[in-house]
């Protein structure tokens, strides 16, 4: 049995199963598994001029029949909740070769799902024969082993790098291509089926907090370790082969870990306790000056006070914001915008961070390429 200390931020190389069994119970806080798909691939898959299309005909995604691939497959699961938190949770990634045959395996393990997401791939290699439609996602199970988990899941930071519209379970994220694909000595593509970052960044930051221990017990060219590095989170990946081992050990020493508010789930901390008067004080806002609805339908006037006018009554931002909405009562900072001569049109809760010295619109996500 594996010491907590000898998980940090290693790589095994082993078979999953029996490595999975060494880890203590509850030890991991998040899982990004990206199994074999048993994808039964037969002949030669041929581009329209005649070339041979590189697939998957790797020896790890061969199974004799569903039965051994089921009995894999219930194996590394089960040992996957026996592994992780009361309050972790799991991503399962697959397309339609196996990906409901995980889920029913899943459920009847007693893992919760929350979420199917859709990775909608708009570079997706296409259907060369032409005898179907053109195999553009794949689907990501995230779970919790029980529906009373009280899982992480950083809402308000995906709705800040969404534009400020909650984040939706469809993912535009394109396949691995050009100076992200790692290659062999050969000059072709190391693995068959290597993960972008940009997908392992959305699921890392939306579910997990700096310092979690990340786990990827079918590890390949080690995607997940080298985002898991680089928002300052901890990874474990186990895998097979050794050449996919040696191969992420050193993509990871190449990167340098972020740190910013971003990074580190600022958003998610509750905004500093200001109140309007002492907006005004300070001269964020100025009494007179008009807060609006984000659509702009309403308008109200902001009193020295601190309290605001809709030219009937004098009210709270809170009970105004909630007579516009119908209600008895709503929250004032997340309803109101205002027009700032240098930020633009920003949400009025953000001049409670700036008053503290935080400006959230200096926050920046990684670009990935």
């Amino acid at each position: 049995m594996y010491n907590y200390i000898d998980l940090i931020n290693k790589v095994i190389l082993g078979d999953s199963i029996e490595e999975l069994k060494k880890i203590p119970d509850e030890t991991i806080d998040l899982i990004f598994a990206d199994p074999p798909y048993f994808m039964q691939t037969e002949g030669e898959l041929l581009r329209t001029d005649g070339s041979k299309f590189s697939g998957v005909e790797d020896e790890w995604d061969k199974f004799s029949d569903y039965n051994e691939y089921d009995e894999f497959c219930f194996q590394w699961l089960k040992e996957c909740k026996r592994i992780l938190k009361k309050n972790g949770s799991i991503w399962v990634i697959g397309s339609f070769q196996n990906i409901y045959r995980l889920g029913y395996i899943m459920q009847n393990l007693g893992y919760w799902i929350l979420n199917d997401v859709i990775w909608a791939k708009p570079n997706a290699a296409p259907n060369f024969s032409g005898t179907r439609f053109q195999n553009s996602h794949e689907t990501l199970l995230w779970c919790t082993k029980d529906k009373n988990a009280k899982y992480t899941f950083n809402y308000k930071t995906m709705k800040y790098l969404n534009n400020n519209k909650q984040d939706k379970s469809i993912w535009d994220v394109g396949i691995c291509i050009g100076n992200e694909r790692i290659k062999g000595s050969d000059g072709k593509k190391l693995h068959s089926t290597q993960k972008p970052e940009k997908l392992l960044y959305k699921v890392i930051l939306s579910s997990s907090k700096p310092g979690d221990l990340i786990l990827d017990p079918f590890f390949g060219t080690g995607t997940t370790g080298a985002v898991a590095k680089l928002l300052n989170r901890n990874y474990l990946g186990i895998e097979r082969e050794e050449k996919y081992v040696s191969a992420s050990i050193d993509r990871i020493n190449k990167i340098t870990p972020l740190d910013d508010d971003i990074i580190n789930l600022k958003l998610e901390v509750k905004p500093p306790k200001v109140p309007m008067k002492k907006l005004i004080e300070a001269g964020l806002i100025k009494a007179g000056d008009i807060i609006y609805d984000k659509n702009k339908k309403y308008g109200d006037v902001v009193l020295a006070d601190g309290n605001v006018s809709d030219g009937e009554d004098i009210l709270s931002i809170h009970k105004m914001s909630g007579k516009h909405k119908g209600l008895s009562n709503n929250n004032g900072w997340d309803y109101y915008w205002f027009d700032d001569k240098k930020l633009g049109f920003i949400e009025l809760n953000e001049l409670r961070y700036i008053y503290e010295g935080r400006n959230i619109n200096e926050w920046k996500s990684p670009s990935f390429n």
